[in-house]
């Protein structure tokens, strides 16, 4: 290959979209998979970090937050029971459907859940810092790009 060959492939040109797929796909999954590993710790497991940020955007039925995690029932409930015996969450019946269970998050899951993040942004930007300017220049565009893919 020549190298304006080599150079136009470098710069997109004649990339097909699902070469790029792959790419992106195992890029984001490994991205994601060390973050993960990186701030779960001994406090919190990946599937309660998911539920506590869930729960952020405020509270939630045992239902809906399987549905989001796409999981069934009996595993939510057992992540569910951990953040309460932890005093992660708190749970209280529905006003409109006494049936229901409300799952909130507590002050102490707030601070727990920050502190997992702060803990994946630290160790991401500690990689980023060995990144050339060039190269922080293109992970920023990626980023853009990737938060607008994922919205539509």
């Amino acid at each position: 290959m020549t190298k304006a060959k080599a150079d136009s492939t470098h710069l997109g040109e004649g990339i097909r979209p699902d070469v790029l797929a792959i790419e992106l796909r195992t890029a984001v999954m490994r991205t994601s998979r060390r973050l993960r590993i990186e701030a779960s710790g001994d406090v919190l497991t990946p599937g309660q970090y998911t539920v506590l940020a869930h729960l952020r955007s405020g509270s939630q039925t045992l239902r809906q937050l399987a549905e989001r995690e796409h999981v069934q029932a009996p595993s939510m409930t057992r992540i569910v029971n951990s953040l309460t015996d932890k005093g992660f969450v708190s749970r209280s019946a529905d006003p409109v459907d006494g049936r229901q269970i409300q799952i909130r998050i507590t002050s102490a899951g707030e601070e727990v859940l920050e502190e997992a993040r702060s803990q994946r942004t630290a160790w991401l930007a500690q990689r980023v810092a060995g990144l050339s300017e060039d190269e922080r220049l293109t992970l920023s565009r990626a980023a853009h790009i990737l938060q607008e893919l994922s919205a539509r």
